[in-house]
């Protein structure tokens, strides 16, 4: 069975939490276990946050998270109508930091690719971004064994 949610959102600091919540609700049909869980949340957190504190240097934004199970399957979609990023591979390199003075760590879309099963990230200049992303639920790693 399929099942989907759409949510858009102000792009303000307390709405990480909200898709965090939001996340976690959607994904308690199929019992994740807590690592599968919580891998999913760090995930949506770090690009949500992302999408406040970069898309929008304003404040004044939207944020638009879907989500898509299928089975066992997590489509998970984060997009911006923001400034967007000039050079996503760059970006997406380890300790890489448009904020440096923010002391941002750098490490976002690392945090993303680490904890989900794919990751790939879309974007232009005044074009806003979109990160998707899936996670496979019930895999036995290496780590859990």
């Amino acid at each position: 069975m399929n099942n989907q949610i759409h949510i858009s959102f102000p792009a303000i600091p307390i709405n990480e939490g909200v898709a965090r919540m939001v996340i976690s609700g959607f994904l308690m049909g199929i019992d994740p276990t807590i690592r599968e869980l919580e891998d999913v949340k760090t995930a949506v957190s770090e690009a949500v946050s992302n999408a406040v504190i970069h898309a929008y240097p304003g404040g004044c934004g939207e944020v638009r998270m879907h989500a898509t199970l299928d089975e066992n399957k997590l489509e998970l979609t984060i997009e911006d109508d923001g400034v967007g990023i000039a050079d996503v591979q760059k970006a997406m390199e380890p300790m890489f930091t448009s904020c440096p003075k923010a002391e941002r760590s750098g490490m976002g879309f690392t945090f993303m690719e680490s904890f989900m099963d794919t990751l790939s990230v879309q974007s232009n200049p005044d074009e806003g971004c979109c990160v998707c992303m899936t996670k496979i639920f019930g895999k036995t790693d290496a780590y859990e064994m």
